[in-house]
């Protein structure tokens, strides 16, 4: 059974930094995308940045340029690196890995951005 687990949110002030770590595991094929999607209280969840099923990083306008998407060594893994975090980037966020026409969801791990 796939699982995808998320970790390395936390509270953080404005302008700080965070790491966000997935990893999908019990399967031995390579995910076509994976990314991360971030859903805030009474909003619909939306991509933040991933990899797209062409291998190349995407990412939402409002991130660009302070938000970086990385692959790991291992197998299914990816990193987002969050510097000037700002207020507005927070909420939960969820890793997704894609298989052919399947998906699996992490659980979900919260970011707050706050004095």
């Amino acid at each position: 059974q796939v699982q995808v687990v998320e970790s390395g949110g936390g509270l953080v002030q404005p302008g700080g930094s965070l790491r966000l770590s997935c990893a999908a595991s019990g399967t031995r094929f390579d995910a076509h995308a994976m990314g991360f999607y971030r859903q805030a209280p009474g909003e619909q969840r939306n991509l933040v940045a991933g990899f797209s099923k062409r291998g190349t990083p995407v990412y939402a306008d409002s991130v660009k340029g302070r938000f970086s998407i990385s692959r790991g060594s291992a197998k299914n893994t990816i990193y987002l690196q969050m510097d000037s975090l700002k207020p507005e980037d927070t909420g939960v966020y969820y890793c997704k890995a894609v298989w052919g026409s399947n998906d699996a969801w992490g659980q979900g791990t919260q970011v707050t951005v706050s004095q």
